[in-house]
């Protein structure tokens, strides 16, 4: 079957009114059209097959499967799969995890049509794109001291409020190590308390709580 000279887009978003509003945009344009929405992860995965579009569109919260996770499961069924995150979250973490993950581009939903025409567009030549904010705090992040496992599970114990004895319970270790791991939750993220680290972990997006 002879393939549309246009570019084939996969919008997934879980906002209808957006992703209907995207679409009328995209295909009013003479060289790309949209060929299926998708509301969640695992529709966005499943039309990929499917349609095997140019680039896929996709957020990062939508029900069931997370962006993140749908980015991975994807490349590792499509390796050549073009991404692009589009999102109204431009936390330090999210950002990077996406990247990491294997997406192409990552933009925020405030972005100027332009820029978002121009991102898909560079996105299908086989180049990356990254917005100016995202792109910003995306160099910030890179590089910086990584979080263990343990050290996650402490500082979400440590912004629901629980005190080291609580924590070392829940998590069945020493208060000692506790201790120890929030000295190093503090050094790796530059915080001056307990209270603080935890702001950083929730404004970079490292914890949700």
């Amino acid at each position: 079957m002879k393939r549309s000279a246009k570019l084939r887009l996969i919008l997934a978003d879980d906002h209808s009114v957006l992703r209907e509003g995207l679409s009328l945009i995209f295909n009013a344009l003479p060289d790309i059209a949209v060929v299926a929405q998708a509301s969640t992860g695992e529709e966005a995965f499943q039309l990929f097959l499917e349609h095997e579009p140019d680039v896929l569109i996709l957020d990062l919260q939508m029900p069931g499967e997370g962006g993140v996770s749908t980015i991975k499961r994807l490349l590792k069924k499509r390796p050549g799969a073009k991404i692009l995150v589009l999102t109204a979250y431009d936390m330090d973490e999210e950002i990077y995890r996406s990247m990491h993950a294997g997406a192409n581009g990552y933009v925020l939903k405030d972005t100027p049509r332009e820029e978002l025409i121009n991102a898909i567009r560079t996105i299908a030549s086989g180049q990356r794109y990254v917005g100016r904010t995202a792109g910003a705090k995306l160099a910030g992040r890179i590089g910086a001291p990584e979080l263990t496992d343990r050290e996650l599970s402490v500082l979400n114990c440590v912004a629901a409020g629980q005190a080291n004895k609580e924590i070392a319970d829940k998590l069945q270790i020493t208060e000692g190590a506790v201790k120890s791991h929030v000295n190093s939750i503090m050094k790796k993220l530059g915080a001056q308390s307990r209270t603080d680290a935890a702001m950083v972990g929730l404004r970079k997006g490292i914890i949700r709580i």
